[in-house]
């Protein structure tokens, strides 16, 4: 029997590997209320430099979890939105907000900001 391509030690790490980092969770949390332009997510994610921005897009695009349209007009449009497979990551990151809000309160009680709450993110639709 052949040596698998790819260990890993847990399926943590594989998740991790696709979503992982500072920017691709916020993304993908963002585009879980909807389709989303390049110019929402500079209001929405201000301290994302372009450059990350458009490689955490590209990322997540080649490992199909977002999907990128092109529309043919002047001036251009793109929109992103989350694959059936993407899909599947929302009820994961709803739990991810809800426990950082916990750490928040718990952490640092009313010293800490959260600067978008989204007002579906108490009961969001998994």
């Amino acid at each position: 029997m052949a040596d698998p391509i790819k260990i890993y030690n847990t399926s943590v790490e594989a998740t991790l590997e696709v979503i992982g980092g500072k920017w691709k969770p916020v993304i993908l949390f963002h585009l879980t209320f909807g389709k989303r332009r390049n110019n929402e997510f500079k209001t929405l994610i201000p301290k994302i430099t372009q450059k990350v921005l458009t490689e955490q897009l590209r990322e997540l695009e080649v490992a199909g979890i977002i999907l990128r349209t092109s529309y043919n007009q002047v001036p251009p449009k793109v929109e992103y939105e989350l694959t059936e497979y993407g899909n599947s990551l929302k009820e994961i990151l709803h739990l991810m907000c809800r426990w950082g809000k916990t750490y928040i309160e718990r952490t640092y009680g009313e010293n800490a900001v959260v600067l978008d709450n989204p007002p579906s993110e108490s009961e969001p639709e998994i």
